[in-house]
């Protein structure tokens, strides 16, 4: 009995019979972006008409944070890499409290960045404060925190509307703050 030959596919499995191979996705050099940091993320962002370094010259003052921050009454230290600065939180509806975080990156006019690490390390934030400049004269200014760590999330949920309010009185403050100082120096 003759044998039949098989009949024609339409693709093969290597790719499609009679046509060119099927192009997989274009292959590029580039790393995969960076995945994003994990924890809760609870952040207010504020529109400051002023200079850059006008607001880093008011965030990076940490002996003058009494006079306008209300969510840090009191700091002191250095801002350096590995640096630990000492800070009392105080938190509405709560007693104030010690913090001694380090400082983990800083960029004069951009950035502070600080980690502190509560409760045996089951709790990790990392604190920020990203200034971007739009213009000569208008920044935008970040202030946020990451909480991360076995209980952070779970810790951070339940505070997180404290937590907000707070950073929004601290950016209607350090812009109030800011721009003064620029007003006073544009004369």
């Amino acid at each position: 009995m003759p044998i039949t030959p098989p009949p024609a596919l339409r693709a093969g499995p290597f790719g499609t019979r009679g046509g060119p191979p099927l192009d997989p996705a274009p292959r590029t050099n580039k790393p995969p972006p960076p995945k994003p940091p994990r924890g809760l993320r609870i952040e207010h962002r504020v529109g400051i008409q002023a200079p850059a370094e006008v607001i880093w010259a008011v965030i990076s003052d940490l002996a003058s944070w009494h006079e306008w921050c209300v969510l840090y009454p009191k700091a002191a230290g250095q801002i350096r890499i590995g640096g630990t600065l000492d800070i009392t939180l105080a938190l509405p509806g709560r007693p104030p409290e010690e913090i001694h975080p380090t400082v983990l990156e800083w960029v004069p006019g951009e950035q502070l960045h600080w980690r502190l690490t509560m409760l045996g390390g089951l709790v990790k934030t990392t604190r920020y404060f990203e200034i971007e400049a739009l213009a000569a004269e208008s920044c935008i200014v970040s202030n946020g925190e990451l909480i991360a760590g076995f209980l952070g999330p779970r810790l951070g949920k339940r505070m997180a509307g404290t937590l907000y309010r707070a950073f929004v009185d601290m950016d209607d403050a350090l812009k109030a703050r800011a721009e003064a100082i620029w007003q006073a120096q544009k004369g």
